[in-house]
């Protein structure tokens, strides 16, 4: 994973958000889990505590919910879990991944034909 100061992408705003809703739509989990989850699957790097933060925007939007855990041993933890909201915004999110797949594969795939040309004639006025 690359180091917090590199100039490659980031992710930031309704990617983030979505990419936190898939991980929550697998099963409930704390804050530092994603974190790993999101290290694992090899995201660009990210401020962890910007995570956090994402999640309490997340949760004051309604599209996670949390509650504190008390059943281990240790300080009581945050768990998070999707709500309905959060599942119908990760749906419209994908569907609109979906299509920005499209496009880039369009825009990535080389014409099967020559571009036609257009002939300009500067006769006319």
């Amino acid at each position: 994973m690359p180091d917090k100061d590199s100039a490659g992408p980031r992710l930031q705003g309704d990617m983030l958000s979505a990419t936190l809703l898939a991980f929550l739509k697998q099963y409930d989990a704390y804050g530092y889990e994603l974190t790993a989850k999101m290290e694992e699957a090899g995201l660009p790097a990210f401020d962890s505590s910007a995570l956090y933060r994402h999640l309490r925007q997340l949760e004051a939007s309604g599209l996670v919910s949390s509650m504190w855990d008390t059943t281990a041993s240790g300080p009581a933890r945050r768990i998070y879990s999707l709500t309905a909201a959060g599942e119908l915004f990760l749906k419209a999110w994908a569907g609109t991944m979906q299509a920005f797949q499209q496009v880039m594969d369009a825009a990535f795939t080389p014409p099967t034909t020559a571009k036609p040309t257009t002939k300009r004639d500067d006769t006319a006025q």
